[in-house]
C-alpha cells in the first residue's frame, strides 16, 4: 500500500498573505494545495492521501476535495506545532489505522510544493520499494559553501557531489513513525524527514526530480510558479 502524506499546516507568515494561508492561494482559480494534491490523486501507484492542515480551515478544505473530486482523500488530520509535529500528526494517524500494514510506503510532501509532477511520484515509489526509502533530489547548479560561527567560510563543497533535498520523501511507515517516535523522546528537530532518518542511521537512497520542484514561501516564489504553470500549459497547447 502506498500512501501520500501531504502536509499543509502552516500559516505562510513568509508570503504575507492577510486573506488566507498560502496554501490556499490560488492560481487560475485552483489553490495551490489542490494543484499539488492532483498529482498524486493522477498517480495509478498512490492507493490514499492523508492530509495534514491549518485546523481552522479543515472545513474549507474538505469543501475544496469536494469541489475538486479528489477521491484519494482519506485522512484530514490539524497540524500541529512545527512541520515535524504535523507530519508527525499524519503519521500517527494513518499507524492507527488498523487497514495499513506496517510496511507500507509513506510518501511525505509539501502541500505547497506544486510543481512536482506524476512520473516523479511513481519514481520515487519504485524506489522506496526496491529500497526501503526514497529521497527526491536535484542537481546544485550554484557553488555551495559552509561557514563558521563568525559566518566566515570553513568549506566550498564539491558541486558535482552536492543535491538539493527536496519531496517527496518516501519510508515504510513503521520505520518513519518510530523515527518520529525517539525524535519526541529525544527532543531532536529535524529540518525534514531525511535529516531524520539519516540522523537515525538509516542508509538513503536518491531519485531524480524536476528542477522546478520549489517550495513557495514567498511571493517571489509564487510569481515563479506561475510563470512555470503558464509555461506548461502552454506546452500543452503548442504539443510542445
Amino acid at each position: 500500500m502506498n500512501i501520500a502524506l501531504i502536509f499543509a499546516g502552516g500559516t505562510g507568515s513568509r508570503i504575507n498573505s492577510r486573506t488566507r494561508p498560502k496554501q490556499f492561494l490560488e492560481l487560475n482559480g485552483k489553490p495551490i494545495i489542490i494543484h499539488t494534491l492532483e498529482y498524486f490523486e493522477e498517480a495509478e501507484s498512490i492507493d490514499a492521501i492523508c492530509v495534514v492542515c491549518l485546523e481552522g480551515w479543515i472545513a474549507y478544505f474538505n469543501d475544496l476535495v469536494k469541489k475538486f473530486n479528489l477521491k484519494k482523500i482519506r485522512w484530514v488530520v490539524p497540524g500541529g506545532d512545527s512541520g515535524q509535529d504535523s507530519i508527525f500528526k499524519g503519521l500517527t494517524a494513518v499507524f492507527e489505522d488498523k487497514t495499513v500494514p506496517r510496511d507500507a510506503i509513506m510518501l511525505i510532501h509539501d502541500g505547497v510544493r506544486p510543481l512536482i509532477s506524476v512520473s516523479t511520484v511513481e519514481d520515487v515509489v519504485a524506489c522506496a520499494c526496491e529500497n526501503g526509502n526514497a529521497i527526491t533530489v536535484t542537481s546544485a547548479y550554484e557553488t555551495i559553501i559552509t561557514v563558521d560561527e563568525n559566518e566566515n567560510v570553513s568549506d566550498v563543497v564539491d558541486r558535482k557531489r552536492a543535491k538539493l533535498a527536496r519531496a517527496p520523501q518516501a519510508f515504510h511507515l513503521n520505520d518513519i513513525y518510530s523515527a518520529h517516535i525517539r525524535a519526541r523522546e529525544e527532543n531532536f528537530d529535524a529540518i525534514d524527514s531525511a535529516t531524520l532518518m539519516r540522523h537515525f542511521g538509516h542508509k538513503l537512497f536518491t531519485v531524480e526530480g524536476p528542477v522546478e520542484n520549489i517550495k513557495i514561501t514567498s511571493p517571489s516564489d509564487f510569481y515563479i510558479f506561475r510563470a512555470i504553470y503558464e509555461a506548461r500549459e502552454n506546452s500543452q497547447i503548442w504539443g510542445l
